[in-house]
């Protein structure tokens, strides 16, 4: 069958904002200032930060002025995220005082430069004659002005040299002209122990930090040990352990030299870490660290990074590169895990038979068998794995999701093939995410009141779209793809597409009924990224044969036609989420005549180091200051979309001694989970659908954003106000000053969400008439 593309309303668009500036995420970066007389030092200061914060990797920025190419090679090799910064030496020709010549002054003057970095929110500034011993969480949640450490010789009111963690209000050309004036002017007092031109212009003016954070070498003179709670260790003076040393200080030295390693050695060390290991260092040096010795516990631990990050081809490779021993039941594992993520399905469940073996992994591994043979559409051989996972723990949550789903009566059909439309969609089971849960049948009500089986025939996106499928599909009238978030590339990866749906690209030319897409999001967090080439080709295939294809937010159409050539672009348009306009299109729907005096608040927590990054702690107390404040006015309630969700109310109660009454949405039927929003006066939500759906219903909504869906739909409804990042620095006076607000004036806030959504209605309409037209109806 022959289908018309009907061209999109919106032709171009202007470039979606980065992801950091949708989602207020703080980026935060190390800086130092390297020579080639101090790179011993400061390879040492970038072991002993890996080592002592293994799970800590942000960008490290090295200013510098002449580094040899092997230098440089040397300092790549030890972080992953290096970016080379050169500073300008003329700068700083008209300064008064100081010889330009000696390292401590330049030194003094260069690291200056630090505050005209502006792609960060904070920087922490680390000298190369020190290295870390201690756990540096405290300096990545700092959040306000430029701390320091007091000098301990010199006087309280000035703050030692070495480390900084400034905060973006000082990273700013106004402050660069402050300190500019002060150097020129001579103004300042500078020695080698302190940065004399800040001093002069801080005037004491600084967050005092804890002295075990810049621990002075001159402290322990007399062969004194390092305290044990010392974070950073500090070789001041002019003598520097890999210089020879200065008699008096042996035990630091024997410290610093600790980290004076080998690569080989230092890799080894890393990756013997306790505690959990950053990804991009553990790839970066356990990938090394495998090629050299073919270990084969070190290969598990890369390739689980890999599968972590979605980079499943990466995992294959890596443990495909050494020899597992038949009895290594966990390595076996992860390479079936990573092969059935590529869709090389035969040998992925050859991985996972051999780790059943072992009875620490064979849960999972049944587990993942059960999950390839649902995949495959044999729900009795799924059945059977999940049964022998649960019978080696009867616990395992993973086993007894699949037994469900491999249990479950699919509906009857009821009407015939040639009067339905095939729907591939996202079809959650009975107790997970709420808004998911919604999605599909919302998607239908824009199609017809009909949503049952009579009308539709249901192709679970997860499952693998073979043959038969096709033939299934082709008997329709047309497919309709959606909704929700089904770009993205880690819920139930593939390597058929690289997204939701698991298509083939033979499967999706055979297709030849009018494809409709549906509302679908582009939904990668900040920090994510698509890195498979595959993606884009499933992609533009995609779109080449839709008769339809409509995003649900500007924001998503600007990514997806950035992966698509120019001659594509207007083929994509903007089809707003149908839970947004819910009540237009649900039969026979009316508004609540009263609602409770409640508020709800949802919180995400999946991928939450995507979301939180180092401030969840921030956040968690910002939001008990709005829970107490919202709650003079108002009762506040946790809406839980996912059992995960209610992490939120456990976490209040312990840390702030707050309890809210918890609402389980997993366990609603649709009519429910609408009923609910629509009978409250706010909603306070961190997911996609905990805003969209009761904006639906017609009430008022606040985002608390930590992804950049949630800014994406606030600006197509003109009204970011609504919105707030997780990691606003007043979040909690902010929520409470807004919250407050909309439920004072809340009939006006109403018919400022209805007049919003009509908006929404009036696209829907008009790409309804499309849709008509399209399906001959």
């Amino acid at each position: 069958m022959t289908t018309t593309f009907l061209a999109g309303t919106t032709s171009s668009q202007a470039p979606a904002p980065s992801s950091a500036a949708l989602t207020g995420k703080r980026r935060v970066a190390f800086a130092s200032y390297v020579d080639e007389n101090y790179l011993p030092g400061f390879l040492a200061l970038l072991r002993s930060l890996a080592l002592s914060n293994p799970g800590v990797c942000e960008d490290f920025v090295v200013l510098h002025d002449d580094l040899r190419p092997g230098s440089i090679a040397k300092i790549r090799a030890l972080h992953p995220r290096i970016v080379l910064r050169r500073v300008n030496a003329e700068h700083y020709d008209s300064y008064k005082k100081g010889d330009q010549d000696n390292y401590l002054v330049r030194k003094a003057y260069f690291i200056l430069d630090v505050f005209r970095i502006r792609e960060y929110d904070t920087v922490i500034t680390l000298d190369t004659d020190m290295v870390v011993l201690g756990d540096l969480g405290e300096l990545l949640r700092l959040r306000e002005g430029l701390a320091a450490v007091p000098q301990f010789f010199y006087g309280q009111h000035k703050l030692n040299s070495g480390l900084l963690v400034i905060q973006r209000e000082y990273l700013t050309d106004a402050f660069c002209a402050k300190l500019d004036a002060t150097g020129r002017s001579g103004d300042y007092e500078l020695d080698k122990h302190d940065q004399g031109i800040l001093n002069a212009v801080l005037d004491g003016d600084f967050v005092r930090l804890d002295a075990r954070y810049n621990f002075v070498k001159r402290r322990l003179s007399g062969d004194l040990p390092v305290p044990d709670d010392t974070a950073i260790l500090h070789f001041t003076g002019r003598h520097k352990p890999w210089q020879g040393g200065e008699a008096g200080y042996s035990l630091a030295e024997e410290c610093w030299r600790g980290f004076d390693l080998s690569d080989a050695d230092f890799h080894a060390a890393y990756l013997a870490s306790s505690g959990g290991l950053h990804h991009d260092l553990l790839v970066h040096f356990g990938t090394p660290h495998v090629m050299r010795t073919g270990d084969v516990e070190c290969a598990r631990k890369v390739a689980a990074a890999h599968i972590a990050a979605g980079d499943y081809q990466d995992a294959v490779d890596i443990l495909s590169s050494v020899h597992i021993p038949l009895d290594a039941a966990w390595p076996h594992e992860v390479l079936g895990h990573a092969l059935m993520s590529v869709s090389r399905y035969e040998e992925a469940k050859a991985q996972l038979l051999l780790a059943t073996s072992a009875p620490n992994r064979a849960a999972t591994a049944y587990a993942r068998l059960a999950q390839m043979a649902w995949v495959h559409g044999d729900n009795a051989e799924a059945l059977r794995y999940a049964t022998a996972g649960i019978s080696v723990d009867p616990t395992h949550r993973s086993s007894r999701l699949w037994a469900q789903r491999a249990g479950t009566v699919p509906a009857q059909e009821q009407g015939s093939p040639g009067e339905q439309l095939a729907h591939v969609a996202f079809y959650m089971d009975r107790q997970g995410n709420a808004g998911d849960k919604l999605l599909p049948e919302t998607v239908r009500l824009a199609f017809g009141e009909d949503t049952t089986s009579r009308r539709w025939h249901s192709v679970h996106a997860h499952r693998l779209f073979d043959e038969k499928a096709l033939e299934r599909v082709n008997a329709r009238r047309g497919l309709v793809i959606g909704g929700g978030g089904l770009f993205i590339p880690d819920t139930m990866p593939n390597g058929n597409s690289a997204w939701q749906w698991n298509v083939a690209d033979e499967q999706l030319r055979g297709i030849d009924v009018p494809i409709m897409v549906y509302a679908v999001g582009f939904n990668a967090f900040d920090g994510q990224s698509y890195r498979a080439g595959r993606f884009r080709e499933s992609l533009r295939l995609l779109v080449e044969k839709s008769a339809f294809f409509g995003l649900r937010n500007h924001g998503s159409i600007a990514k997806v036609r950035a992966m698509l050539p120019d001659h594509l672009h207007d083929r994509v348009r903007f089809q707003p989420c149908p839970t947004t306009v819910s009540r237009q299109l649900v039969p026979g729907w009316t508004d609540p005549l009263h609602r409770e005096d409640t508020v709800l608040l949802n919180a995400a927590y999946d991928r939450a180091g995507l979301r939180f990054g180092h401030d969840y702690g921030h956040f968690l107390a910002e939001i008990a200051k709005a829970v107490r404040g919202i709650g003079e006015h108002t009762e506040v309630r946790c809406a839980a979309h996912s059992l995960d969700d209610e992490r939120i109310a456990f976490d209040l109660r312990r840390e702030h001694g707050i309890s809210l009454p918890v609402i389980p949405m997993y366990d609603f039927d649709n009519d429910a989970i609408r009923d609910l929003y629509a009978r409250t006066r706010l909603v306070i939500g961190m997911r996609g659908h905990a805003g969209m759906i009761p904006f639906g219903v017609g009430t008022p909504i606040i985002s608390l954003i930590s992804h950049p869906k949630m800014a994406y739909f606030l600006a197509d409804i003109e009204r970011p106000e609504w919105g707030i990042s997780v990691h606003e620095r007043n979040l909690g006076a902010m929520l409470t000053e807004r919250a407050i607000g909309i439920l004072d004036a809340h009939a006006a806030t109403v018919a400022d969400v209805h007049e919003r959504q009509q908006t929404l209605w009036k696209v829907t309409e008009a790409n309804a008439a499309d849709l008509r037209r399209i399906l001959g109806a």
